[in-house]
């Protein structure tokens, strides 16, 4: 599972498809709904947040309206309705390792997208639920083991 801080537009088709699928389990998780995953580390943003199930909810919206620019038919029922929500600090460090992770999977899996992603922007652009703040990579990120 990997719940990325960067915004959707990132991500080719299958990292898409794949953020939507493991953020609703993220969500199961959330809602007390499975018994697996409890533990996960990138669920750790979500549960210190004031509101866990606001908190994923908001950010699966931003998924599914990022899959509707795209042409994709992901299903909002999924979903409960949209509510305003605090956003989620994470650090510009975490940010940077994040975006370095899928370009190098995008590298070989979509070059284009690798391309598109390289081209224009010098600042990389955070998940609209994400609040960037200064700092290094999560404790709970794999890079630090």
């Amino acid at each position: 599972m990997r719940l990325w801080s960067l915004h959707p537009s990132y991500l080719d088709s299958k990292g898409l498809v794949a953020l939507w699928r493991e953020g609703l389990l993220a969500k199961a998780v959330l809602d007390g709904k499975t018994k697996g995953y409890k533990n996960h580390p990138q669920l750790e943003r979500f549960k210190s947040h004031q509101d866990p199930n606001a908190a994923i909810n908001a950010y699966l919206w931003d998924v599914v309206d990022e899959a509707d620019k795209r042409g994709y038919n992901f299903n909002r029922t999924k979903l409960d309705p949209k509510l305003a929500c605090v956003k989620i600090p994470v650090s510009n460090g975490q940010l940077a390792i994040e975006f370095k992770h899928l370009q190098t999977k995008l590298k070989t899996r979509d070059p284009e997208r690798y391309k598109l992603n390289q081209s224009g922007n010098t600042e990389v652009l955070p998940h609209p639920l994400i609040k960037i703040t200064a700092g290094g990579i999560a404790d709970w990120e794999r890079a630090n083991r």
